[in-house]
């Protein structure tokens, strides 16, 4: 397993981000409609789970075990697959039925080797991710783009979309709009 050092600062303002970005001369990396498949162990594992993404041009199988509410809280274990559809499908055939459908926009950037995602849900506010080597590399991104440890945090996806009111247990389709859909694929 590997540690995932991450932490998000919500309700962000893009547009103002994205000008720091590009005036500290982050390089974008791609733009692009993001799916996923969210399946439960079998038997069910507490804070364990099974995600199957894709963002049109990389596919990921990946094992995600939530061992703490802290930066480095997160562990994963992941492989590249080369069909996502049918990754479902041999899933479903060894008895994992997905618990839901995701969608989302990612504009990732990279900053002197961390990851910098603008994330962008249906049904809440857009939120940044920073991902990085370490919880140093993370927060001197943090920093470095105006944000400070008080504002951001570690919760996972459905963490922040519960405290939106939101229970993800309840919503097998998240789907973005269509509308809106087309017009991310324009910009």
């Amino acid at each position: 397993m590997h540690t995932e050092y991450e932490v998000r600062v919500l309700e962000v303002d893009v547009e103002e981000l994205q000008n720091k970005l590009k005036k500290m001369n982050a390089t974008l990396l791609w733009d692009r409609i993001q799916k996923r498949y969210v399946y439960d162990f079998n038997p069910k594992e507490e804070n364990k789970w099974i995600r199957l993404r894709t963002n049109g041009e990389k596919t990921t199988l990946t094992i995600k075990n939530l061992v703490t509410s802290k930066i480095d809280g997160t562990q994963e274990l992941e492989i590249e697959v080369d069909n996502f559809e049918r990754c479902n499908l041999l899933l479903k055939e060894l008895g994992y039925e997905p618990k839901g459908y995701q969608e989302n926009r990612r504009i990732q950037y990279d900053f002197n080797g961390v990851e910098v995602d603008i994330d962008y849900w249906p049904m809440i506010p857009t939120y940044v991710e920073i991902e990085g080597a370490s919880e140093e590399a993370v927060y001197h991104a943090l920093e470095a783009l105006g944000y400070s440890k008080d504002e951001c945090t570690s919760r996972d996806v459905e963490g922040i979309y519960l405290d939106y009111g939101y229970n993800l247990q309840e919503i097998y389709d998240l789907k973005l709009e269509e509308e809106r859909k087309w017009q991310f694929l324009k910009t």
